[in-house]
């Protein structure tokens, strides 16, 4: 899955945009200041970025000078009221790759980040594969050699993420923020439900196993 940060001090915005990459096929999570942008990263992947300049505490030049720092490929995109030369000059000086002046048409929105994803080579078509097992995250599918493997919708989502990051460990609160919701009630053994459930489904995929990170959480690891 495709996930895309969003900085932009203004709620209704904000929210408007993450409902429409969502509403697209991607996974968009929203942030109102550079800061919170920074707690997002820190425990999460991004694809790619879309930030407003003109925000309280730090700016979105500054927040793109930061992340270009630390990554120099993922792409950025602003959005801003500012239409000056200056402001757009600065940007791509600091390493944007794309401008785009409010009031923000989304589907033009969204063909710049379509056109952006291509150009960083992210692959589109939400499929992956471990050894014989294909996973499909338009079809909520997984299949190994040629033989579909029911599984429910969290089970899915649990999996892909595992996989999208092998080695990578999540702890058992973050897994139950993105899978269940920040909302819910449900006890965090919940999760460790969840992996026996599908421990016992891909016992047969010799490709990778879930292992359990003692006092951490969980990560898969390919063999």
């Amino acid at each position: 899955m495709i996930r895309i940060l969003v900085v932009d001090d203004d709620p209704k915005l904000n929210q408007a945009a993450c409902t429409y990459l969502n509403d697209s096929g991607y996974t968009a999570k929203g942030c109102l200041s550079a800061e919170a942008a920074y707690d997002a990263m820190y425990s999460q992947l991004y694809d790619l970025i879309i930030s407003d300049i003109m925000m309280p505490g730090t700016d979105g030049f500054e927040f793109a000078r930061t992340v270009r720092s630390l990554n120099r490929t993922i792409p950025i995109l602003f959005m801003s009221a500012r239409d000056d030369l200056p402001a757009k000059q600065k940007g791509f000086d600091l390493g944007i790759d794309d401008y785009m002046v409010k009031p923000i048409d989304f589907s033009e929105l969204l063909m710049r980040v379509r056109a952006l994803l291509r150009r960083a080579n992210i692959e589109a078509s939400r499929k992956l594969s471990v050894g014989g097992l294909l996973l499909d995250a338009d079809a909520l599918t997984a299949s190994l050699d040629g033989a579909e493997i029911p599984v429910t919708t969290r089970e899915f989502n649990i999996l892909y993420k595992l996989l999208s990051y092998p080695n990578r460990t999540f702890s058992r609160s973050q897994l139950m923020d993105e899978f269940w919701g920040l909302e819910s009630d449900t006890g965090l053994r919940a999760v460790d439900v969840y992996i026996t459930k599908l421990r016992d489904k891909f016992s047969a995929c010799p490709d990778f196993e879930i292992k359990t990170v003692r006092g951490l959480g969980y990560k898969a690891v390919l063999k």
